[in-house]
């Protein structure tokens, strides 16, 4: 785990090879479906480019659409043998659904090559799934035909240092020590914050949770106000909160009230802002802080982190 976090920005040198281009449609609608590490790439994408047309699908069969004649369906399974995510190809499939594959390997591989189906084979970098974002992303891209993002997305190769992050997380991981993490982010970082969640869970092996602003406002932060009789609930929970300075400036003060609120009531906040010179960039960043963070979660809790 801790070679697969330092060399992430590597697979940003990823140039996906779509199998069967030919019968790519140029299609502007996708459902991708995927399960675990394998959708978050498109959560990802959402986030940065949320003028595409994205539904994501995380369970069996096909999701309710009323135009899925123009929609590209995407199967994203990294090892290949999800069961949900067959169950969707192959629905997809008998419907006559425009269909692609995202994978390394597996029985959606064999499917792919069976019904000569576009796919992109992703490296066999025996690393898992939440790890290889990188390689996922730029093959939804292929498949997407998004050269020009693509091209933005290469700059990471360069841009990002994963080492220079590990300070960042393993003194984040010093204050949640013995504290449930929450993550907190604003809706429209609400992929970026359930990354943080799923780091945390799986790699950290910690329980986690997530939330975003404007709705904990109006919900979960009620919850914590933390009278005598319900304080042991809430003490072993830590706020950590995903800061952006692009984000709506009335959630940049909601953020700001509601993290006063929490220490008032003796409820800890840790920030952790989105920064870098591009969205793609913001995003990637925040989660190798992410990654460390949960790596040496897992060192101090003597959990392995793979």
């Amino acid at each position: 785990m801790e070679e697969a976090i330092r060399d992430f920005h590597k697979q940003f040198l990823f140039k996906p090879e779509v199998v069967n281009a030919d019968k790519l449609p140029r299609a502007k609608k996708f459902v991708v479906g995927g399960m675990g590490g394998s959708h978050l790439s498109a959560g990802l994408l959402a986030v940065w480019k949320p003028e595409l047309d994205i539904i994501i699908h995380r369970d069996y069969g096909l999701p309710a659409v009323g135009d899925a004649h123009e929609r590209l369906f995407i199967a994203s399974s990294y090892s290949g043998n999800t069961e949900e995510t067959l169950d969707f190809a192959k629905v997809a499939g008998k419907k006559r659904y425009d269909l692609a594959v995202v994978t390394v390997g597996g029985k959606l591989l064999a499917f792919a090559k069976a019904k000569n189906l576009p796919h992109v084979v992703l490296p066999d970098a025996k690393i898992q799934p939440r790890s290889a974002l990188g390689f996922s992303l730029g093959a939804l891209l292929a498949l997407m035909r998004q050269t020009r993002l693509r091209e933005e997305l290469a700059l990471l190769a360069q841009r990002l240092s994963p080492a220079s992050l590990e300070g960042a997380g393993r003194e984040l991981a010093k204050i949640l020590q013995g504290r449930v993490p929450i993550v907190c982010s604003s809706a429209r970082n609400a992929p970026v914050a359930l990354n943080w969640k799923i780091k945390f869970n799986e790699t950290g092996k910690i329980p986690a949770f997530f939330n975003v602003f404007p709705e904990l406002n109006h919900s979960e932060m009620t919850g914590f106000d933390v009278i005598p009789a319900t304080r042991a609930l809430s003490e072993r929970f830590h706020f950590v909160f995903l800061t952006d300075r692009g984000d709506n400036p009335r959630i940049v003060k909601r953020m700001a009230l509601c993290k006063k609120l929490y220490k008032d009531r003796g409820l800890p906040v840790a920030e952790v802002p989105l920064e870098g010179h591009s969205v793609p960039e913001k995003i990637f960043r925040s989660l190798l802080v992410a990654d460390w963070t949960a790596f040496h979660a897992a060192r101090f809790y003597g959990a392995e982190p793979e």
